[in-house]
């Protein structure tokens, strides 16, 4: 292997379909014309690991063990570089940060990278879960890189959840969840929204389903491509469906 070439490691299971996402992704940004020229990827999809918006709005189970033992096991198998295909769990990074050898990725400051670049001084909504958006996560992010930005209501935020949980996570149809994701959008549009972030990685897979409603940042491919572009690898721009 080329010693500027790294090993990836997905620290995933946060759920199991964002993390197919996120390496689906990898796999068609990634400039390569034959398989030897994708990048060596490990997985660790531990669906164990405990909810993350539970652990942080009530008192629910940890994650932070189980992350921390899947960040292990990737060290081990190889990974020279890591990344997290869930927004809600980067309220653990600097924990996961801690003592690891490697570098670690932030998904949240590629997206606001990307969004400042490409949407400058338009205003930003984040569509995230009510932990992602209680840890104010994003907020910090769009404020440190200049984006004006606002975050759903009460009533919007239940949409969310529902939308996240009980249709991309149950593994419904995303048919069953597209009409009142198009409503919401639209509202959001009508309070001011100029874009949306996608900030949870269930998003994007029911944004796929409405692509005339964006635009959108997708921080999922935006972790992809700083994760081809870090292991020594060049992005290839296409559409992804």
């Amino acid at each position: 292997m080329n010693e500027e070439k790294k090993i990836l490691g997905i620290l995933g299971g946060m759920g199991p379909l964002a993390t197919a996402d996120l390496y689906k992704k990898i796999v068609l940004l990634t400039q390569a014309d034959n398989d030897n020229a994708h990048i060596h990827t490990i997985i660790d999809s531990d669906t164990g690991i405990a909810d993350r918006t539970a652990a942080i709005l009530s008192g629910g189970r940890d994650p932070l063990p189980e992350m921390l033992a899947a960040r292990d096991r990737l060290i081990r198998a190889g990974a020279q570089c890591l990344i997290m295909p869930c927004n809600t769990a980067h309220y653990f990074l600097d924990a996961l940060k801690k003592d690891c050898p490697v570098p670690f990725l932030n998904m949240l400051d590629a997206a606001a990278s990307t969004s400042a670049r490409q949407f400058p001084g338009k205003k930003a909504v984040i569509l995230a879960t009510r932990g992602t958006l209680a840890t104010g996560l994003y907020s910090r992010a769009l404020e440190n890189a200049g984006i004006p930005f606002l975050e759903p209501s009460e009533e919007e935020k239940d949409v969310l959840t529902y939308l996240i949980y009980d249709i991309v996570k149950a593994s419904r149809p995303l048919s069953e969840g597209t009409p009142l994701f198009i409503k919401l959008l639209r509202g959001l549009k009508d309070r001011g929204a100029d874009y949306f972030i996608l900030g949870c990685t269930e998003l994007p897979i029911l944004a796929m389903e409405v692509p005339d409603e964006g635009p959108f940042i997708d921080p999922t491919a935006e972790l992809a491509r700083a994760a081809i572009r870090f292991c020594g690898y060049e992005v290839q721009e296409r559409e992804i469906h």
